[in-house]
């Protein structure tokens, strides 16, 4: 086992993937991160919250000071590695993922709901796993690396019309 999910759907009624999805989605991702490397033996552990808009305003504001809800907030675990060496698991961290946000932004920019939903579920395990795109290389790198991952899972590049 690559990974375990905990899952909570603070959004009822708005179109979520299935859990099993989103299981595939981390495991996609960290498969291709060094943690799946770190952690060979035991399985890395995320937790996704679904949100609304009012919630992932509220946090954003709260840990980013931005006044608006937004796509992915990633929250990194930061568990001593002695303490890790003693779990069955080792805890990545939590990602908060806004629905209304999601499904926006995929009807702005002409893709499946599904398919954003793993795009931004991949974007935030590689958050947790250490990367970011605060300057251009680092975006590259992160972009790059999301792509590949999206590829494996039949989903096309969602930079294309950027680049």
């Amino acid at each position: 086992m690559i990974s375990t999910l905990d899952f909570d759907n603070a959004c009822p009624g708005s179109s979520i993937p299935t859990e099993t999805q989103f299981q595939s989605w981390i495991d996609a991702a960290v498969r291709a991160t060094d943690e799946f490397r770190k952690v060979a033996g035991k399985p890395v552990n995320v937790s996704i919250r679904i949100v609304d808009e009012d919630e992932s305003a509220q946090l954003n504001s709260n840990y980013r000071s931005k006044n608006y809800p937004t796509n992915v907030l990633s929250f990194s675990s930061e568990v001593p590695e002695a303490v890790v060496e003693l779990l069955e698991e080792v805890p990545l961290g939590d990602l908060v993922i806004c629905a209304p946000v999601v499904a926006r932004e995929a009807q702005e920019h002409d893709k499946t709901e599904v398919n954003h939903w793993a795009h931004m579920v991949i974007h935030g395990v590689l958050h947790l796993s250490g990367l970011d795109h605060q300057n251009d290389a680092e975006a590259e790198q992160m972009e790059t690396l999301e792509t590949q991952i999206l590829a494996t899972l039949g989903i096309a590049d969602p930079y294309q019309d950027r680049r």
